[in-house]
């Protein structure tokens, strides 16, 4: 019989062993599961996202060329379709039409302006001659006047000179059957009377004459002061009447607009692609009647793909832009393609469920309490680099995974 001491030293068995190292594997891997997830945030909460545009047409009428097909790549430049530009380029040509015409009447007009001027300055030039013949006039009437005074001192003069010898031959008749004086005398005396008649005829006859042309002269007046005012008159009809090229002048801008408008849906009856893109959602087809602001189909721009990854709050402290991301595909789990950070989400919608709902009045906020808090999720956009074109598609699955270095 063998007797095992108790005292001895204690030997372990190998399954305990084994469950030491187990418990400190596992310890180890929880450290370097940890520190992998400070180090690399990562998160299979991620999709492929890209900005899309909706196409519609800024003009209406019947689709007459369809050039692209559904899920088809084009390029920045590429004819998408073109709508029936018939109308708009009739519309176009009116518009150049009474463009012209408008030019046209403004080249008549200022034509028209030109000698409605020249009128005016003959009706000027005729105030100026008026004018002038007044001055002659009332010239010719002072001069008139002067010789009408001439004239009458030359009668009062003749006739003083005629009654002298009239006087002079009756005082010399009754002399002569006295024989005081000669016939000789008295014959010279009666000659000289009847010089001196005949002088008195003539300044009577010259003071006529005078007083003729003074009348002559104001009724010459007269009618040169009714021409004046005749040639007054006609001029500020003549100003009246010039025309003004403002009314004309200010259609320009609304003839030009019309003629820009036209020509710029006749350029939007073709409709081209505005960058690299993908088609979707085509559901048209030629003869299909386009309406202004309807969408037809989508363009998803190939230019800049993200992955929209949601990492945990937590996790957020950790994120900067900048930083390097690692991008894999479901569809090419194999396959990593490099991203970096852009930004990073600031809000979410609140949970009903742990804040209560808003609303006018008062807030409805829970009365329960959840005992298990789930970290919320904020989006952090991550661009792809150098995306190929043939295989990131909208809404794909997509794990991301950060680098702090």
């Amino acid at each position: 019989m063998t007797i095992f001491d108790n005292a001895g030293p204690t030997h372990r068995s190998p399954e305990h062993w084994a469950s030491a190292g187990i418990i400190v594997a596992a310890l180890l891997l929880g450290v370097i599961v940890f520190w992998r997830a400070e180090r690399h945030p990562r998160t299979d909460d991620a999709e492929v996202f890209a900005n899309l545009i909706g196409i519609a047409p800024q003009v209406e009428g019947p689709i007459v060329e369809l050039k692209v097909h559904d899920n088809q790549f084009v390029r920045k430049g590429d004819l998408l379709f073109m709508i029936d530009p018939r109308p708009y380029q009739y519309a176009l040509e009116k518009a150049e039409s009474v463009q012209s015409s408008l030019e046209g009447q403004i080249s008549d007009e200022q034509r028209r302006i030109a000698a409605q001027v020249s009128e005016v300055s003959v009706a000027n030039a005729g105030i100026g001659t008026a004018q002038a013949d007044v001055s002659h006039w009332a010239a010719g009437i002072e001069q008139a006047e002067a010789d009408i005074s001439n004239a009458e001192r030359g009668v009062d003069k003749a006739k003083a000179e005629w009654q002298y010898a009239s006087n002079n031959r009756h005082r010399l008749e009754p002399l002569l059957e006295k024989q005081f004086v000669t016939v000789d005398q008295v014959d010279r005396a009666q000659s000289s009377e009847e010089a001196d008649a005949q002088s008195l005829k003539q300044a009577e006859t010259q003071l006529l004459v005078a007083k003729a042309a003074l009348k002559s002269a104001h009724a010459q007046y007269q009618r040169a002061e009714a021409s004046l005012e005749e040639s007054r008159a006609h001029h500020q009809q003549t100003q009246h009447a010039v025309l003004t090229l403002e009314p004309l002048v200010n259609q320009r801008g609304e003839r030009t607009a019309e003629v820009k408008n036209a020509s710029y849906n006749l350029n939007n009856c073709r409709i081209y692609a505005p960058f690299d893109a993908i088609v979707t959602n085509l559901t048209l087809a030629e003869g299909q009647y386009a309406h202004v602001g309807t969408q037809v189909f989508t363009l998803i721009d190939a230019r800049t793909w993200w992955a929209l990854a949601n990492f945990r709050e937590g996790q957020l402290r950790h994120i900067r832009p900048g930083m390097h991301a690692s991008v894999y595909l479901m569809s090419r789990p194999n396959e990593r393609f490099n991203g970096v950070v852009d930004s990073i989400g600031y809000g979410v919608t609140p949970d009903p469920d742990v804040v209560g709902r808003f609303g006018q009045g008062l807030p409805d906020v829970q009365r329960t309490l959840n005992w298990v808090h789930l970290a919320a999720r904020y989006p952090v956009r991550v661009r792809i680099e150098n995306p190929p074109v043939d295989i990131f598609r909208m809404g794909e699955t997509a794990v991301v995974t950060l680098d702090r270095r």
